[in-house]
């Protein structure tokens, strides 16, 4: 499976190696930044400039979830390895932990002097990894 963006704000799934098409993916109203499968493989997260979250489920070939709250571009988006919450990196210097299954924003981590451009969950675990325009990384606590 590839999953691209494209300047029309579109993304699309293709299957390797016939190269049909899975599905094809519109509701962000700017270019696509990141995208992340969910654990399970059964959705995917994209973030975008825009300064949205989206969550995509396959079964239902659609967006089923928009999370917004931050303020610039979000340059990516990752999920943790159990599937219920999603991080997502901002231009806005901070970074967010959504709980899916709420819909809404748990924790936002502030810290970064700059553009927080990539976000990675350390696999079966609270700890999240960041880094930053500032030329720092930095790990946090996704509980705290």
């Amino acid at each position: 499976i590839v999953v691209t963006g494209s300047d029309d704000r579109l993304w699309k799934m293709w299957a390797l190696p016939d190269g049909n098409t899975i599905m094809t993916g519109e509701g962000h109203t700017d270019w696509l930044s990141g995208c992340c499968f969910h654990p399970s493989g059964t959705q995917l997260v994209t973030s975008s400039r825009d300064t949205t979250v989206r969550i995509w489920d396959f079964s239902k070939r659609g967006c089923i979830l928009t999370l917004e709250g931050h303020a610039h571009a979000v340059w990516d988006c990752s999920w943790h390895s159990c599937g219920d919450f999603v991080a997502s990196a901002s231009m806005d210097n901070t970074s967010k932990i959504w709980d899916v299954n709420s819909e809404r924003c748990r924790y936002t981590m502030c810290g970064h002097k700059d553009s927080v451009n990539s976000i990675e969950f350390l696999p079966f675990s609270n700890t999240v990894l960041t880094s930053s325009a500032d030329k720092t990384l930095s790990l946090w606590d996704a509980r705290t």
